[in-house]
């Protein structure tokens, strides 16, 4: 039980998602320590990387409802509630 049925990886869209944020965040920053911190993508690729992270971060809501069904810790019931409540919560 516990969930885990999917060992845990779910969590790792979580991560990939940070991480892309972080490169938008940074895109546009000059320099630190004398290096070039932001990669200066184009407005257009910035917005893909906007919907990759949406798309990371509903895909690992996902994983971690069908993983806590499939390991018992929720019954049908609250994986159809929790799935609604928790997407609907990504804008």
């Amino acid at each position: 039980m516990s969930g885990g049925h999917f060992e845990y990886q779910q969590y790792r869209l979580h991560d990939i998602a940070s991480q892309i944020k972080e490169l938008i965040a940074s895109n546009d920053d000059e320099y630190e320590w004398g290096y070039r911190r932001g990669n200066g993508y184009s407005a257009e690729t910035i917005e893909k990387f906007k919907i990759a992270v949406d798309t990371l971060e509903k895909a690992a809501i996902m994983a971690q409802r069908v993983d806590w069904l499939v390991s018992g810790d929720d019954g049908e019931d609250s994986f159809h509630r929790r799935w609604d409540e928790e997407l609907k919560e990504i804008k």
